[in-house]
């Protein structure tokens, strides 16, 4: 098994090879410039939604439009976008920085990662030049808006099955679109929708139709548990005419717009997750520190600050592996630019290399966000149920995240699917790291044990791969065998998925804090975090491993595997109590996150 590597990673071959501390961007290595737009967008939506949001979430007079409009003026709205569209184009880490702050703007950040996403994305990669200039400068400067629309009432996470209709007119000069799309967001005050339909009832196809354009309709606003700010509306099409230069990309290729597009989608939600997490956390740790109970704050009670800390350990390792998954995206993007790829082609092959990865933080950040806003809710009691508190809306926003860019549970498949695809198609060698770790179980432990700092957890994490490698490489060799069907045994599928996902979250946390340790940066509540994620996660990993094998295993070899979970399910003994008081302790004193 490799565990060293000086390249860049590829998509998913975390598996089987290890990173430096060097290879990852961190929120620590933000440069001056960075850290101004941060701060930007803190004041941005500071003074523009959260002073505004009773009215936008009652969408009052078109609000989150006339706010959009504002973000466009900041360059809010085209970091991503090359400048003679009309963007101001920064790199993908400074992008995610600003994804990470409007995150904070609760119901207002769906509508700008939708029109920002899969609102633009489609046009930037697919459209033709024609179709970028007219649009992407009006969307990049908020005087027009995008909205997606994909979902039909019969057909949500298998696209493909949309029923909309584009057939051509006799002079073959024209489209006739039939349809019905829901859950479209943006839709209500949309300028400009992306629609995918059937050419000829069966050829996947993506449109750009204008608002107003005739025959096109809108249902009524959804009254959803929560997003209440976002518009959300049924878009009708009856017989909409669009002329043949409205087709984007090809006719039949519908489906990479659609799938494509939700790569970066994905990240920027876990993102934007963290973003909500934090801002949420703000007000869990204020109300801890002015409520009182039994003639003391309740901060100080071991229960809320085990509540306080496992936050806090949640937010900081989701946030280690949504950054470096920023900088994997930065660094093969400019790769490909370097070698002549155009801006648009570096973006979308990038996020495609690492759709695996942006698959998973997608799961790790919205599942983050959703026990972050549960545990607020508890620590307000009763006040977290009234819709007089902050933390009630939280609670309801957060919901949609495990929803929205594919559900977790085809997320979880995705990761698993794509990463044994891309091993079968010879991006990394899978089989032979596999094959190295089942012959390692018919033999002696390996004593050897890497030295210095962290030398345990960093020998943790390797043998947290080798656990993914046995589970992984079983359930491949069993499915080429014929004795496994990983489609529809989607139980065990997901098992795997959990075990990538701690994986690649442990070796995220893990490198950061050597990181810090090596620039000089104190890391003991940073080291504290890692105890207690790896003490934590090898006992996730060791269930979900044994889950997966006790369900298509038997006999010698799932004895061989089992003992092979055993022996390399293995940390140190931390005194987690004491450790989640020392990273509640600053957050409580300085009555914020600190981390």
């Amino acid at each position: 098994m490799e565990m060293k590597t000086t390249e860049v990673l590829k998509g998913a071959e975390f598996i089987i090879k290890d990173s430096a501390p060097s290879d990852v961007f961190t929120p620590e290595d933000t440069n001056e410039e960075q850290d101004m737009i941060r701060n930007m967008v803190k004041d941005f939506v500071a003074a523009e939604v959260e002073s505004r949001y009773a009215d936008i979430e009652k969408q009052k007079d078109n609000i989150s439009k006339k706010v959009l409009a504002t973000a466009g003026e900041l360059g809010l709205l085209g970091p991503h976008i090359p400048e003679e569209y009309g963007g101001m184009p920064m790199d993908t880490n400074t992008n995610t920085i600003i994804a990470e702050e409007i995150g904070y703007a609760g119901a207002f950040s769906v509508a700008v990662s939708a029109h920002t996403g899969i609102g633009m994305l489609p046009i930037l990669y697919f459209g033709t030049e024609a179709q970028k200039k007219q649009y992407l400068p009006g969307l990049s400067s908020g005087q027009l808006v995008a909205s997606y629309c994909l979902t039909e009432p019969s057909s949500g996470s298998d696209a493909l099955a949309a029923k909309t209709k584009a057939i051509p007119t006799e002079d073959n000069e024209h489209y006739l679109i039939t349809g019905q799309k829901m859950w479209i967001t943006n839709a209500g005050f949309a300028d400009v929708f992306i629609v995918f339909a059937q050419v000829d009832g069966d050829k996947f196809s993506c449109f750009l139709v204008d608002k107003g354009t005739e025959g096109l309709s809108l249902g009524a606003e959804e009254d959803k548990l929560g997003i209440k700010g976002s518009s959300t509306r049924q878009v009708f099409f009856e017989n909409v005419k669009v002329h043949k230069s409205s087709l984007l990309g090809e006719i039949g290729k519908g489906h990479l717009i659609a799938f494509n597009v939700l790569n970066i989608g994905r990240l920027k939600l876990g993102v934007m997750a963290l973003g909500a997490a934090k801002r949420n956390f703000d007000v869990a740790i204020k109300y801890a520190n002015e409520r009182h109970q039994f003639k003391q704050p309740i901060s100080r009670f071991g229960a809320i600050q085990h509540k306080i800390a496992e936050q806090t350990i949640r937010m900081y390792a989701c946030e280690s592996a949504l950054y470096r998954t920023s900088m994997l995206l930065q660094q093969k993007a400019d790769a490909l630019y370097g070698q002549g790829a155009t801006y648009a082609e570096s973006k979308l092959k990038a996020a495609e290399e690492y759709a695996v990865e942006c698959a998973m933080t997608k799961v790790i950040g919205s599942e983050m966000l959703d026990y972050v806003v549960d545990e607020t809710v508890q620590i307000h009691g009763g006040y977290g149920f009234s819709e007089e508190y902050e933390a009630a809306r939280h609670y309801r926003d957060s919901r949609i995240n495990r929803i929205f860019e594919g559900t977790n549970e085809i997320n979880r498949l995705l990761t698993v699917s794509m990463t044994l695809k891309r091993a079968s198609k010879g991006c990394f060698d899978l089989v032979g790291p596999a094959w190295a770790v089942q012959k390692e179980l018919t033999s002696m432990p390996n004593s050897s044990k890497t030295e210095g700092p962290y030398g345990i957890e960093t020998d943790t994490v390797k043998n947290m791969k080798k656990i993914l490698l046995i589970v992984a490489g079983a359930a491949a060799k069993s499915q080429m065998d014929g004795n496994l069907d990983l489609k529809t045994e989607q139980e065990i599928t997901m098992n795997i998925a959990d075990v990538m996902m701690d994986v690649y979250t442990c070796e995220s946390l893990l490198l950061r804090v050597q990181k810090l340790a090596a620039k000089g940066l104190d890391s003991t509540n940073p080291t504290h975090i890692l105890e207690v994620f790896l003490s934590d996660a090898v006992s996730r990993i060791a269930k979900n491993a044994k889950d997966a094998l006790c369900s298509f295993a038997e006999g010698e070899p799932l004895r061989m595997m089992l003992m092979g979970i055993k022996r390399y399910a293995k940390y140190k003994n931390v005194n987690v109590k004491n450790a989640r008081r020392a990273i509640a302790k600053p957050i409580i004193s300085g009555n914020e996150y600190c981390y």
